[in-house]
Protein backbone atom coordinates (compact mmCIF):
# COMPACT_ATOMS: atom_id res chain seq x y z
CA UNK A 1 0.00 0.00 0.00
CA UNK A 2 1.39 3.43 -0.92
CA UNK A 3 2.02 6.32 1.45
CA UNK A 4 -0.93 8.13 -0.13
CA UNK A 5 -3.33 5.34 0.85
CA UNK A 6 -2.02 5.29 4.42
CA UNK A 7 -2.63 9.01 4.70
CA UNK A 8 -6.15 8.52 3.38
CA UNK A 9 -6.89 5.88 6.01
CA UNK A 10 -5.52 8.09 8.74
CA UNK A 11 -7.70 11.00 7.61
CA UNK A 12 -10.76 8.78 7.45
CA UNK A 13 -10.16 7.46 10.95
CA UNK A 14 -10.20 10.98 12.30
CA UNK A 15 -13.43 11.73 10.48
CA UNK A 16 -14.91 8.43 11.73
CA UNK A 17 -16.77 8.05 8.47
CA UNK A 18 -16.89 4.49 7.16
CA UNK A 19 -17.91 5.71 3.77
CA UNK A 20 -14.76 7.80 3.51
CA UNK A 21 -12.44 5.20 4.99
CA UNK A 22 -12.17 3.06 1.93
CA UNK A 23 -8.91 3.77 0.04
CA UNK A 24 -9.40 4.78 -3.53
CA UNK A 25 -9.11 1.76 -5.77
CA UNK A 26 -6.13 1.73 -8.14
CA UNK A 27 -6.85 1.35 -11.80
CA UNK A 28 -4.84 -1.27 -13.77
CA UNK A 29 -2.71 1.54 -15.16
CA UNK A 30 -2.13 2.91 -11.70
CA UNK A 31 -0.98 -0.44 -10.41
CA UNK A 32 1.40 -0.74 -13.38
CA UNK A 33 2.92 2.69 -12.73
CA UNK A 34 3.37 1.91 -9.03
CA UNK A 35 5.17 -1.34 -9.87
CA UNK A 36 7.42 0.36 -12.42
CA UNK A 37 8.37 3.07 -9.93
CA UNK A 38 9.20 0.41 -7.36
CA UNK A 39 11.39 -1.51 -9.82
CA UNK A 40 13.15 1.65 -10.91
CA UNK A 41 14.01 2.41 -7.33
CA UNK A 42 15.45 -1.06 -6.80
CA UNK A 43 17.45 -0.82 -10.06
CA UNK A 44 19.00 2.50 -9.12
CA UNK A 45 19.94 1.18 -5.68
CA UNK A 46 21.54 -1.99 -7.06
CA UNK A 47 23.55 -0.02 -9.65
CA UNK A 48 24.69 2.46 -7.03
CA UNK A 49 25.82 -0.31 -4.70
CA UNK A 50 27.61 -2.17 -7.52
CA UNK A 51 29.40 0.98 -8.60
CA UNK A 52 30.42 1.77 -5.05
CA UNK A 53 31.73 -1.76 -4.49
CA UNK A 54 33.65 -1.70 -7.77
CA UNK A 55 35.23 1.63 -6.91
CA UNK A 56 36.05 0.51 -3.38
CA UNK A 57 37.89 -2.60 -4.54
CA UNK A 58 39.68 -1.24 -7.64
CA UNK A 59 43.39 -0.86 -7.00
CA UNK A 60 46.45 0.03 -9.04
CA UNK A 61 49.03 -2.74 -9.32
CA UNK A 62 52.55 -1.53 -10.16
CA UNK A 63 54.57 -4.21 -11.93
CA UNK A 64 58.27 -4.06 -12.71
CA UNK A 65 59.08 -6.72 -15.27
CA UNK A 66 62.04 -7.99 -17.23
CA UNK A 67 62.11 -7.25 -20.96
CA UNK A 68 61.80 -11.00 -21.50
CA UNK A 69 58.04 -10.68 -20.91
CA UNK A 70 57.56 -7.28 -22.53
CA UNK A 71 55.98 -8.86 -25.60
CA UNK A 72 53.31 -10.77 -23.68
CA UNK A 73 52.65 -8.24 -20.94
CA UNK A 74 50.13 -5.94 -22.68
CA UNK A 75 47.76 -8.87 -23.34
CA UNK A 76 48.12 -10.18 -19.81
CA UNK A 77 47.57 -6.77 -18.21
CA UNK A 78 44.53 -5.99 -20.37
CA UNK A 79 42.84 -9.29 -19.57
CA UNK A 80 43.60 -8.96 -15.86
CA UNK A 81 42.11 -5.45 -15.79
CA UNK A 82 39.02 -6.69 -17.61
CA UNK A 83 38.61 -9.60 -15.21
CA UNK A 84 39.21 -7.76 -11.93
CA UNK A 85 38.65 -4.05 -12.43
CA UNK A 86 42.14 -3.31 -11.12
CA UNK A 87 44.53 -1.11 -13.10
CA UNK A 88 48.00 -2.39 -14.00
CA UNK A 89 50.91 0.01 -14.44
CA UNK A 90 53.86 -1.69 -16.10
CA UNK A 91 57.47 -0.63 -16.18
CA UNK A 92 60.38 -2.73 -17.32
CA UNK A 93 64.14 -2.95 -17.22
CA UNK A 94 67.01 -5.46 -17.40
CA UNK A 95 67.27 -7.90 -14.50
CA UNK A 96 70.92 -7.00 -13.89
CA UNK A 97 73.27 -4.12 -14.63
CA UNK A 98 73.98 -0.71 -13.19
CA UNK A 99 71.90 1.60 -15.37
CA UNK A 100 69.08 3.56 -13.68
CA UNK A 101 66.54 1.36 -15.51
CA UNK A 102 67.97 -1.94 -14.20
CA UNK A 103 65.59 -3.79 -11.86
CA UNK A 104 68.17 -4.38 -9.15
CA UNK A 105 69.08 -0.69 -9.04
CA UNK A 106 65.43 0.36 -8.84
CA UNK A 107 64.57 -2.08 -6.06
CA UNK A 108 67.64 -1.04 -4.06
CA UNK A 109 66.65 2.61 -4.49
CA UNK A 110 63.27 1.88 -2.91
CA UNK A 111 61.00 2.31 -5.93
CA UNK A 112 57.38 1.43 -5.19
CA UNK A 113 56.77 -2.00 -6.73
CA UNK A 114 53.83 -4.29 -6.04
CA UNK A 115 54.86 -7.25 -8.20
CA UNK A 116 58.43 -7.88 -9.35
CA UNK A 117 59.22 -10.07 -12.37
CA UNK A 118 62.86 -10.74 -13.19
CA UNK A 119 65.46 -13.43 -13.81
CA UNK A 120 65.74 -15.63 -10.73
CA UNK A 121 69.46 -15.07 -10.18
CA UNK A 122 68.95 -11.32 -9.90
CA UNK A 123 66.03 -11.84 -7.53
CA UNK A 124 68.12 -14.21 -5.42
CA UNK A 125 70.75 -11.50 -5.07
CA UNK A 126 68.17 -8.94 -3.95
CA UNK A 127 66.83 -11.36 -1.34
CA UNK A 128 70.32 -12.25 -0.10
CA UNK A 129 71.12 -8.55 0.24
CA UNK A 130 67.99 -7.90 2.29
CA UNK A 131 66.39 -5.69 -0.35
CA UNK A 132 63.43 -7.99 -0.97
CA UNK A 133 61.46 -10.39 1.21
CA UNK A 134 58.77 -11.79 -1.08
CA UNK A 135 55.32 -12.45 0.31
CA UNK A 136 55.06 -15.07 -2.43
CA UNK A 137 57.39 -16.19 -5.22
CA UNK A 138 57.22 -18.59 -8.15
CA UNK A 139 58.86 -19.32 -11.51
CA UNK A 140 56.76 -18.36 -14.52
CA UNK A 141 58.98 -18.70 -17.62
CA UNK A 142 62.24 -20.02 -19.04
CA UNK A 143 64.06 -17.91 -21.63
CA UNK A 144 66.88 -18.72 -24.04
CA UNK A 145 69.42 -16.61 -25.90
CA UNK A 146 69.40 -16.09 -29.65
CA UNK A 147 71.61 -14.52 -32.31
CA UNK A 148 70.36 -11.93 -34.79
CA UNK A 149 71.45 -9.66 -37.64
CA UNK A 150 69.87 -6.70 -39.39
CA UNK A 151 67.21 -7.71 -41.92
CA UNK A 152 68.80 -8.29 -45.33
CA UNK A 153 72.21 -9.16 -43.88
CA UNK A 154 73.67 -12.56 -44.75
CA UNK A 155 73.00 -15.15 -42.06
CA UNK A 156 76.06 -16.61 -40.37
CA UNK A 157 76.33 -20.26 -39.42
CA UNK A 158 75.87 -20.70 -35.65
CA UNK A 159 74.91 -24.38 -35.67
CA UNK A 160 77.74 -25.47 -33.36
CA UNK A 161 80.47 -24.06 -31.14
CA UNK A 162 83.05 -23.69 -33.90
CA UNK A 163 80.59 -22.05 -36.27
CA UNK A 164 79.45 -19.60 -33.58
CA UNK A 165 83.05 -18.81 -32.71
CA UNK A 166 83.79 -17.96 -36.35
CA UNK A 167 80.65 -15.82 -36.63
CA UNK A 168 81.65 -13.79 -33.58
CA UNK A 169 85.21 -13.33 -34.84
CA UNK A 170 84.10 -12.39 -38.36
CA UNK A 171 81.56 -9.79 -37.23
CA UNK A 172 82.78 -6.20 -37.34
CA UNK A 173 80.92 -5.49 -34.10
CA UNK A 174 79.01 -7.53 -31.52
CA UNK A 175 76.23 -6.28 -29.25
CA UNK A 176 74.61 -7.69 -26.13
CA UNK A 177 72.57 -6.25 -23.28
CA UNK A 178 73.60 -5.39 -19.75
CA UNK A 179 70.94 -7.83 -18.53
CA UNK A 180 71.10 -11.54 -17.83
CA UNK A 181 71.82 -12.59 -21.42
CA UNK A 182 74.60 -10.05 -21.87
CA UNK A 183 76.14 -10.97 -18.55
CA UNK A 184 76.29 -14.58 -19.69
CA UNK A 185 77.77 -13.69 -23.09
CA UNK A 186 80.50 -11.46 -21.62
CA UNK A 187 81.41 -13.53 -18.58
CA UNK A 188 80.81 -17.10 -19.70
CA UNK A 189 80.22 -17.65 -23.42
CA UNK A 190 83.18 -15.74 -24.83
CA UNK A 191 85.48 -17.36 -22.27
CA UNK A 192 84.19 -20.81 -23.15
CA UNK A 193 84.91 -20.15 -26.81
CA UNK A 194 88.35 -18.75 -25.96
CA UNK A 195 87.76 -15.48 -27.82
CA UNK A 196 87.15 -13.02 -24.98
CA UNK A 197 90.15 -10.83 -25.80
CA UNK A 198 89.46 -10.79 -29.56
CA UNK A 199 85.81 -9.81 -29.20
CA UNK A 200 86.14 -7.37 -26.32
CA UNK A 201 87.47 -4.41 -28.40
CA UNK A 202 84.49 -4.59 -30.80
CA UNK A 203 81.82 -5.46 -28.25
CA UNK A 204 79.08 -2.99 -27.31
CA UNK A 205 76.96 -3.35 -24.20
CA UNK A 206 73.43 -2.06 -24.82
CA UNK A 207 72.28 -0.33 -21.65
CA UNK A 208 68.93 0.18 -19.98
CA UNK A 209 65.67 -0.28 -21.86
CA UNK A 210 67.20 -0.27 -25.33
CA UNK A 211 66.98 -3.63 -27.06
CA UNK A 212 69.88 -5.19 -28.97
CA UNK A 213 67.56 -5.41 -31.98
CA UNK A 214 67.31 -1.62 -32.07
CA UNK A 215 71.09 -1.33 -32.21
CA UNK A 216 71.16 -3.81 -35.09
CA UNK A 217 68.62 -1.78 -37.06
CA UNK A 218 70.48 1.46 -36.35
CA UNK A 219 73.74 -0.09 -37.53
CA UNK A 220 75.48 0.25 -34.16
CA UNK A 221 76.35 -3.46 -34.17
CA UNK A 222 76.53 -6.15 -36.85
CA UNK A 223 75.81 -9.23 -34.77
CA UNK A 224 73.54 -9.20 -31.72
CA UNK A 225 72.85 -11.63 -28.89
CA UNK A 226 69.87 -11.35 -26.53
CA UNK A 227 66.92 -13.26 -25.14
CA UNK A 228 64.90 -14.60 -28.09
CA UNK A 229 61.63 -13.08 -26.83
CA UNK A 230 63.30 -9.66 -26.76
CA UNK A 231 64.81 -10.05 -30.22
CA UNK A 232 61.33 -10.89 -31.53
CA UNK A 233 60.10 -7.42 -30.58
CA UNK A 234 62.18 -5.73 -33.29
CA UNK A 235 60.75 -6.00 -36.81
CA UNK A 236 63.86 -4.83 -38.67
CA UNK A 237 66.05 -7.80 -37.82
CA UNK A 238 66.38 -11.47 -38.64
CA UNK A 239 66.84 -13.99 -35.84
CA UNK A 240 69.49 -16.44 -37.01
CA UNK A 241 68.58 -18.92 -34.29
CA UNK A 242 69.26 -19.91 -30.69
CA UNK A 243 72.74 -20.54 -29.32
CA UNK A 244 73.95 -24.13 -29.77
CA UNK A 245 72.45 -26.25 -27.00
CA UNK A 246 75.79 -27.02 -25.38
CA UNK A 247 76.44 -23.28 -25.07
CA UNK A 248 72.89 -22.18 -24.30
CA UNK A 249 71.87 -20.38 -21.12
CA UNK A 250 68.31 -20.98 -19.96
CA UNK A 251 67.25 -18.11 -17.70
CA UNK A 252 64.40 -18.79 -15.29
CA UNK A 253 62.03 -15.85 -14.80
CA UNK A 254 60.49 -15.46 -11.35
CA UNK A 255 57.58 -13.39 -10.08
CA UNK A 256 57.22 -12.12 -6.52
CA UNK A 257 54.73 -10.15 -4.46
CA UNK A 258 56.46 -7.33 -2.63
CA UNK A 259 55.78 -6.97 1.11
CA UNK A 260 55.58 -3.22 0.45
CA UNK A 261 52.76 -3.57 -2.10
CA UNK A 262 50.12 -0.86 -1.77
CA UNK A 263 47.47 -3.60 -1.85
CA UNK A 264 48.76 -7.08 -1.04
CA UNK A 265 45.39 -8.49 -2.09
CA UNK A 266 45.46 -6.90 -5.56
CA UNK A 267 49.13 -7.79 -6.01
CA UNK A 268 48.36 -11.41 -5.14
CA UNK A 269 45.51 -11.42 -7.64
CA UNK A 270 47.88 -10.37 -10.43
CA UNK A 271 50.51 -12.84 -9.22
CA UNK A 272 47.93 -15.65 -9.34
CA UNK A 273 46.70 -14.50 -12.74
CA UNK A 274 50.16 -15.16 -14.20
CA UNK A 275 49.45 -18.90 -13.83
CA UNK A 276 46.08 -18.86 -15.60
CA UNK A 277 45.72 -20.52 -19.03
CA UNK A 278 45.32 -17.09 -20.66
CA UNK A 279 48.57 -15.76 -19.19
CA UNK A 280 50.65 -18.90 -19.74
CA UNK A 281 49.53 -19.07 -23.38
CA UNK A 282 50.51 -15.42 -23.92
CA UNK A 283 53.88 -16.03 -22.26
CA UNK A 284 54.59 -19.09 -24.36
CA UNK A 285 53.55 -17.36 -27.58
CA UNK A 286 56.05 -14.57 -26.93
CA UNK A 287 59.01 -16.89 -27.46
CA UNK A 288 59.75 -18.39 -24.07
CA UNK A 289 59.03 -21.72 -22.43
CA UNK A 290 57.04 -22.49 -19.32
CA UNK A 291 58.86 -23.90 -16.29
CA UNK A 292 58.61 -27.61 -15.65
CA UNK A 293 55.76 -28.55 -13.32
CA UNK A 294 56.91 -29.19 -9.78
Amino acid sequence: MTQFHLMELHRCTRLRSNAQCRPKALTPKGRQNMLLNHLRGIGISVCAVAAAMSSAHADEVKVLTTGILKGSFPQIAAQFEKSTGHKVTMSWGPSSGNSPEAAQVRVKNGEQIDVLIMVDQGMDELIAGGYLKPVERKDIAVSRIGVAVKAGHSLPDISNAQALKKALLDAKSVGYSEGASGSYVANVLLKKLGIEEQVKPKAKVILGRKFVGESLVEGEVELGLQQISELRLEKGITIVGPLPEDLQKASVVSAAVSPKATSISAARQFYDFLSTPFATTAIKNSGVDLPAAK
